[in-house]
């Protein structure tokens, strides 16, 4: 009878405990939804263009940072120009009214926005640069600089991707920007870093891709060199960039002082060779091109079937039997050729071959559905409409849709990341050039009509 109540108890209290832990789950899930993007209130003056500096500060704008992203007053950022592909535009292309508080003198005189005489939004400029308010301010001119300048005085960061000592001559490197504002994260983005002998040479994605072991290991094995089909080293450098700033937001909070980061296209493209970079290091293996194949694992690659190519991979041997019995040869599990990692590496090229003989007697659905559900890796070789298409891809809302000023109902691929559930929200749509150039001369900057208007004068916006 105790015995029985004991049990009783029991059961009550692992209920209540699996009670209060239900309570609490959903407790900390309504918490999470209200909590505010980690970097409200922090502004970034963003003095980069095209792509790996942009694609950084984005990232920062994505988790509440405010960007104010600078760009020449006419031409504005290089991808404004690269186009097509382009949005198309809605019918009349709104131009904001002159400020309701300015006199009729003043604002005859204050600078207009004709949105009608500015280019298409390029596709290009659109995939970077959301979230992101644009300062139309012309750098060659020392009021321009000087308005740089007064946004560093408030500014948490300052990211920037010159030729290394270019912003010197403006008197807004490192060393200016840091008597303005000692606590200012100040981070440069180049191809080859603020050193050494390369350090004058612009760096441009492909080229670096080149120089630094990418391209040799992309492509056919018997092919030529080619890049991956995005600038990933461009990418890969803003990823790097904007997790540098992340850590130095967090070292401020100890030490008080800013910092200058030296993130470079060369060095990002090294560190990220991970296993093929240790390879050599380690044991001095030399790199070779393996089209899709893996070079330590046998079969990892895009395989031909009937009507296309699908991809398979068997990382250890008991997913080599899997597939094995899919392919309706059970003997290959067993086979002293195969039966190994290090025996199907061994035997590569007979291996892939026999395998492709099956493949290709049948097409590609018909191996998806082969495949499914056997525990094995494999995957279907989508185009760029199947991979926004893909139910996955629309479950996880991947595809975010934003009202564009210009453009109206804009498609953007969402933030990467999911937090307790939720996305970041995507507050602005990526900006139109100087879009909110009297905006920050009002609001950040504290001017009146009249100095805007004589900024105006001087050719400084």
């Amino acid at each position: 009878m105790q015995a029985v109540r004991r049990s009783t108890c029991q059961c009550i209290l692992q209920a209540r405990s699996r009670s209060v832990i239900q309570r609490r789950w959903i407790s900390a899930s309504k918490i999470a939804r209200q909590f505010e993007p980690p970097l409200k209130g922090i502004k970034v003056v963003d003095l980069t263009r095209v792509l790996a500096g942009p694609y950084g500060s984005m990232l920062l704008s994505d988790l509440g940072a405010d960007v104010i992203k600078i760009e020449h007053p006419t031409r504005g950022d290089d991808t404004r120009q690269w186009y097509p592909p382009s949005a198309p535009l809605i019918e009349q292309p709104p131009t904001p009214p002159p400020s309701p508080d300015a006199s009729e003198g003043q604002s005859s005189q204050m600078p207009v926005q004709d949105w009608s005489k500015l280019p298409p939004e390029s596709a290009y400029f659109l995939s970077v640069n959301r979230g992101k308010r644009s300062f139309g301010v012309n750098l060659k001119t020392k009021e321009g600089q000087d308005l740089v300048r007064k946004l560093v005085e408030q500014a948490d960061v300052l990211m920037e991707n010159y030729v290394p000592g270019k912003l010197d001559e403006l008197r807004l490197g490192y060393e200016d920007c840091k008597a303005i504002n000692p606590k200012i994260i100040y981070a440069s983005i180049s191809g080859y870093g603020q050193t050494g002998p390369y350090r004058s040479s612009p760096g441009y994605d492909v080229m670096i891709e080149a120089e630094a072991g990418l391209m040799h290991i992309t492509g056919e094995r018997d092919g030529t060199p080619v890049k991956v089909g995005v600038a990933i080293t461009d990418l890969t450098t803003g990823l790097y960039a904007s997790h540098a700033v992340l850590a130095a937001l967090i070292g401020r909070q100890k030490t008080g002082q800013g910092v200058h980061i030296d993130s470079s296209l060369l060095d990002s493209q090294i560190a990220s060779l991970a296993n093929i970079g240790s390879n050599w290091l380690v044991a001095g293996q030399e790199a070779e091109r393996q089209g899709t194949a893996h070079p330590s694992i046998v079969p990892y690659q895009t395989l031909p079937t009937k009507d296309g190519f699908i991809m398979i991979g068997a990382g250890n041997d008991r997913q080599w039997g899997l597939l094995s019995n899919v392919l309706q040869r059970p003997e290959w599990a067993s086979d002293p050729k195969y039966a190994t990692n290090s025996a199907r590496v061994a035997n590569r090229k007979e291996l892939i071959k026999n395998v492709s003989d099956i493949l290709e007697t049948k097409t590609t659905d018909e191996w998806l559905a082969a495949l499914k559900g056997k525990g094995l890796p494999f995957a279907p070789i989508n185009n760029i409409q199947k991979t926004f298409e893909h139910p996955q891809a629309q479950a996880r809302g991947l595809i975010k849709e934003v009202d564009h000023p210009r453009a109206g109902k804009l498609k953007l691929v969402a933030p990467a990341v999911v937090y307790d559930g939720e996305r970041m929200p995507v507050t602005r749509p990526p900006p139109v050039l100087g879009q909110h150039t009297l905006e920050v001369l009002r609001e950040d900057l504290g001017l009146d009509d009249a100095a805007i208007a004589e900024l105006h004068k001087k050719g400084a916006i």
